[in-house]
C-alpha cells in the first residue's frame, strides 16, 4: 500500500545542542535504512519549510504506524497522512 506522508518538524528553539545532534543523527540513520529496506521509495524536501513530502510502501496501516512512530523526530513532528490509489489515467500503470 502507499501512502503521502507530509511531515513538518518543530523543534523547540532551546534544545540542547547535542540531543539535538543526537536525535538527527538517529533520524537519518532510521530513515536510510528504512529507504534501504524498501519502506520509504521517495523523499522530498518542501523547499522554504522543515518539511518532507514522502511516499511510503507498506503492508497496512499498522505498518505505517509502527514505521512513523518510529522515527526519533516522532515527537517534534505534525504528519499528514494520505492513501494513495492507482489513477486510472496513470500510462505507467501496472
Amino acid at each position: 500500500m502507499l501512502f503521502a506522508v507530509n511531515m513538518d518538524v518543530q523543534l523547540p528553539p532551546d534544545m540542547d545542542p547535542e540531543v539535538k545532534a543526537d536525535i538527527l543523527a538517529r533520524e537519518k540513520a532510521y530513515s536510510q535504512q528504512l529507504q534501504r529496506d524498501g519502506y520509504w521509495p521517495h523523499i522530498w524536501r518542501c523547499a522554504g519549510r522543515y518539511s518532507n513530502l514522502s511516499i511510503l510502501d507498506v503492508e497496512n496501516n499498522d505498518k505505517l504506524h509502527e514505521l512513523i512512530s518510529g522515527l526519533p523526530l516522532f515527537p517534534y513532528m505534525t504528519i499528514r497522512v494520505t492513501p494513495l490509489a492507482q489513477h486510472p489515467s496513470d500510462i505507467n500503470a501496472r
